[in-house]
């Protein structure tokens, strides 16, 4: 698929994962339209040429709808959406507090599974609208699961159950979208050096790198980035969960 001169729509793209995916399809020639929470999107400030950030809660309908609705009423075709959006807070199933907060359980998957589900199921409903290219092509879906969705650690029990519902929808949405021309792909970072790492010290940091087998580096936003370009531009990547994680497979702690 060329995604030059069409529309792209990226959750999460106020900063890391979704802000270097907006910066790279937009350097394709995409007119890509970002969604994050209002508070995200004042903290951003001005987007480089290309790029529209639109205030928008992933799990309500209706922001997601104005904002598709925005892409059409500027006139473009809407041919990717990468959802990006997500929280990864920790917490055991019995702490020194006692058992997992329930609400907590609750929100990690509202944002994170729900979250993806109704950006999937509103943007597919746009790009079914569109006339399919001559391979009978319409568009692509990019998912953002994660390695803890197979190798989960300790603490980690919501992300790990929300991203390993992110990565089960893949098969499924691509067997269920295909008669409409569109791919669903999922992709299942290892450790990135986003804006949630700079919270850890050098330390921290070094020994999170020295655990990746090869590169033995964190994985760069930018590489994250690169695949999504690369699924969007490979027409028969099609139902799969790609891990990105330089071989890495996750202890228990």
């Amino acid at each position: 698929m060329d995604l030059s001169g069409t529309a792209a729509l990226v959750t999460g793209a106020a900063s890391g994962l979704g802000a270097a995916t907006a910066a790279a399809l937009a350097a394709r020639g995409a007119a890509v339209y970002g969604l994050d929470l209002e508070k995200a999107v004042a903290a951003a400030g001005p987007q480089p040429d290309g790029i529209t950030l639109l205030a928008a809660d992933v799990t309500e309908e209706e922001p997601v709808r104005r904002a598709l609705a925005r892409i059409d009423t500027d006139g473009a075709e809407l041919r990717l959406a990468v959802n990006c959006a997500g929280i990864a807070p920790s917490a055991r199933i019995l702490g020194r507090g006692g058992p997992h907060n329930l609400d907590l359980f609750h929100t990690v998957l509202k944002v994170n599974l729900l979250g993806t589900f109704n950006v999937l199921r509103l943007a597919a409903e746009t790009i079914a609208r569109y006339e399919p290219d001559r391979n009978g092509q319409r568009g692509v879906i990019v998912n953002t699961a994660s390695i803890a969705a197979f190798e989960g650690q300790v603490g980690q029990i919501a992300y790990s159950a929300s991203k390993a519902g992110v990565a089960g929808m893949t098969v499924t949405a691509a067997r269920d979208l295909a008669r409409h021309g569109i791919r669903v792909v999922t992709i299942a970072p290892g450790i990135v050096d986003t804006p949630m790492m700079a919270g850890f010290d050098d330390d921290v940091r070094a020994s999170l790198a020295g655990s990746v087998p090869f590169p033995q580096r964190l994985a760069q936003p930018s590489e994250y980035a690169l695949l999504v370009t690369v699924i969007a531009e490979h027409d028969y990547l099609n139902g799969e969960t790609i891990r990105m994680d330089g071989a890495l497979r996750m202890g228990a702690r």
